[in-house]
Order: structure tokens, then sequence, then C-alpha cells
């Protein structure tokens, strides 16, 4: 029963967003980093709601910050619950999708500390490779080293694959490996739907539909 409202609550999002996006102007999909020679400060703030089968469900907020090369990001509830994390990374990118290439590579190396329920260094990075505007695979991982006890070191990933038949609409595959609840799976498997309008985003995944322990995932964006 939970699974198939869970379900639903997917099927209410994908209405609302279609009906409110119908008429709009096509918005960059997804949210898009700015490009290393951005000569302003950009900023964007990420915020996933999980909704946890007998668990506790929680919010993910994920601010980042942009100068030229320079990446700056904040995060709570992401390597473990009550738990926060600080980064500093390098943004490398080749080709530009806006400029009229075909491909496009980006890659962010970073560095972080975590501290709260987990405390400890991470080593990660954010990855992204788009063909045109159609095609997208990406990955977000890291590996934190627990200061506290070496048993608690863990490896997080979240790749996905997108496709976007239009640039206000994508639609993809996703997996998910994390600490910061348990489910039966230990690599969550699933899918998305997005819509962007404007600098705003909004995706829903389902993580492990059909199956025991489905989790679902209500993530807004914004870039400003």
């Amino acid at each position: 029963m939970k699974a198939a409202l869970h379900l639903g609550v997917l099927a209410l999002l994908v209405c609302v967003s279609g009906q409110l996006l119908a008429q709009a102007t096509p918005g960059s999909v997804p949210v898009k980093k700015p490009t290393v020679d951005t000569e302003e400060w950009e900023f964007n703030l990420t915020v996933d709601g999980y909704i946890i089968p007998d668990g506790i469900s929680y919010v993910d907020p994920v601010f980042s910050a942009d100068y030229k090369k320079l990446h700056l990001e904040g995060r709570y509830n992401y390597e473990n619950l009550h738990t926060g994390s600080t980064w500093v990374g390098y943004n490398y990118s080749h080709g530009s999708i806006d400029d009229g290439d075909t491909w496009e590579f980006d890659v962010t190396p970073m560095i972080g500390g975590v501290f709260g329920r987990t405390n400890g260094i991470a080593l990660g990075s954010e990855v992204s490779l788009q063909y045109k505007t159609k095609v997208e695979a990406s990955i977000t991982n890291e590996y934190v080293f627990d200061t506290t006890s070496k048993s608690g070191n863990f490896y997080y990933a979240w790749p996905q694959l997108t496709y976007s038949p239009w640039e206000w609409l994508h639609v993809g595959g996703v997996a998910q490996h994390t600490v910061a609840y348990n489910t039966p799976a230990k690599i969550q498997r699933g899918f998305l739907v997005g819509f962007s309008y404007k600098k705003w985003e909004y995706t829903t995944y389902v993580f492990n539909p059909g199956i025991a322990g489905t989790t679902v995932v209500l993530e807004a964006g914004v870039s400003f």
C-alpha cells in the first residue's frame, strides 16, 4: 500500500508539472553548473525530500557557489542524518553545448570535511558528459574516511542517465548507494521524471519500484 501511495505521489507531480509547463518557455535541463569562464559568482540550491517506507523521512539541502574554476559546496543530511559537510573543488570543462559544440564534459574533483553524527574527511567528484541537449550521463560520488572509527568508512554514489525529448522535460534511469538510510537493496535502482522552468527544476525519483523498500525522492532546484 505504501509503495502504491508513493507512486501515486509521482503521478500527481507529473500531471501537475505538465500542466504548469505546457505553455512555458523551455529551460535548461538539468540545472547547469556555471562554466569556468563565468565572471560572476553563480549559486545553486537543491533540496531533496526523501519519503522512506517504514523509516524516517527527511530533507537533504545542498547549496553550491561557483566562481570561474572555484567550486564551494555545503550539504546537510547527505552523508548521514544530522550530518553536515563543506566542500571545495576545482571546475574543469571541455566543450560547450551552449556554444554549439556536440559534446560537453564537466568534472569537479573536491575535498570536504564531514561533521555531526558522522565525522571525517571526504574525497569526491561531480562528473557529467552531455551529448547535444538530448542525452546526459552524470555521477556524484565520494569516499568518506571516518576519523572516529575505521569501520565507519563508506562510499556514496549517485549515477544517472537522462534523455530530454524537449528542453523542459527529462526522463531516465538512476541508482544510489547510501548509508543515510537502510533498504533491502544495497544498491537502489529506479527511474526519474523532471521538468524545468526558467531557472527552476523539479524532479521525482523512484528507487526500488515495485519491491519492498520503494523510496520516493522529490527534488526542487534553482540557480541564481
